[in-house]
């Protein structure tokens, strides 16, 4: 390691170190006020705002989007443009969440005036607790006096820190009070790498006649035709009650390879295959795969009626790696 590097990692390792005390200050500060808060966001019938400006307006923007994602409406307003037209997003109902370092940001008069005519809650985040922020808020979260990491004082790091901190946990303590679950969580994510580990098996999984499946006493010669083409290389296999009884891979084909074709469905198969819910996540669908090391599971649906264990769908491992998993 050159002597630059070290450099580099001792100033990285002093800002997390300071930016961390700040953190362990701001949960010992933590009182009733946030309780307080967590109430009004729950009660609010409309749409929780969140103002700041600078650093504090980035801030603002990532809790709103926080909420938003996890079952609290929620909206960004920057408190500038908001004296130019955008106060109309600001309704009865709504509750303003506005944050601000010092207390004293002068772009946040005409919210806070707009707040106070129209009876819109005020829950203020501020590191001064007599600003004027906190005199006009109906709620008033102090943020702990802590050291910037940038270590002339006047770079917000540590006070930036605290309050992103402060609100994924008004948005964690909201999505426990709503049972805010990882469907609902889902059902807002359903692009990108996230959206793919919450998708259901129901979502990818092949269905009607696509399904590779076989009586048991199906002879073997048909079993290769289902086989050759369904293109997934298995075919299950069901009992006369019509559930999945067996499934039959490569493998069950290997090991019966003399005199296959005097063989049944039933008397190569294996018994009793793994098999997954159509509810269970796509992300389960492929640690089992992988930890079973196959290809591919059927999916049978046991909510209705437990005793069915009809096949209803395949889910293959190729599929899961079309949405990126894998």
């Amino acid at each position: 390691m050159t002597d630059r590097a070290a450099i580099f990692l001792t100033t990285a390792r002093r800002v997390i170190g300071i930016e961390a005390a700040a953190l362990n200050l701001l949960e010992s500060a933590l009182d009733d006020s946030f309780a307080e808060a967590v109430e009004v966001m729950l009660n609010a019938r409309g749409r929780i705002i969140v103002c700041g400006m600078g650093k504090s307006g980035h801030i603002a923007r990532k809790i709103a989007a926080t909420l938003a994602s996890t079952g609290t409406p929620a909206q960004f307003v920057h408190p500038a443009e908001a004296s130019h037209g955008d106060l109309g997003m600001v309704a009865q109902g709504d509750v303003a969440l506005i944050l601000s370092n010092s207390g004293e940001t002068s772009e946040l008069a005409d919210i806070l005036a707009h707040a106070k005519r129209f009876r819109i809650p005020v829950i203020g985040v501020a590191g001064n607790a007599s600003s004027t922020l906190m005199q006009q808020s109906d709620v008033g979260i102090v943020l702990p006096e802590a050291d910037e990491a940038c270590g002339t004082g006047v770079v917000p790091t540590s006070s930036t820190t605290m309050a992103l901190a402060l609100g994924d946990a008004l948005a964690v303590a909201l999505m426990e009070q709503r049972q805010f679950t990882a469907e609902h969580f889902r059902a807002f994510h359903p692009g990108g790498k996230l959206g793919a580990q919450l998708r259901l098996v129901r979502d990818l999984m092949h269905r009607g006649d696509a399904l590779p499946l076989v009586a048991g006493s199906a002879p073997m010669s048909d079993v290769l035709i289902e086989i050759s083409q369904k293109g997934f290389g298995v075919a299950g296999v069901t009992g006369p009650d019509g559930r999945l009884a067996g499934i039959i891979t490569d493998g069950d084909l290997r090991r019966h390879m003399s005199g296959l074709l005097d063989h049944s469905a039933a008397e190569v198969m294996t018994a009793d295959p793994r098999f997954i819910s159509p509810d269970a996540l796509v992300q389960e669908a492929v640690a089992t795969m992988n930890e079973r090391r196959i290809t591919c599971l059927f999916v049978v649906d046991q909510s209705q009626d437990p005793g069915s264990g009809q096949a209803i769908g395949l889910i293959h491992i190729h599929d899961c790696l079309r949405i990126g998993l894998g």
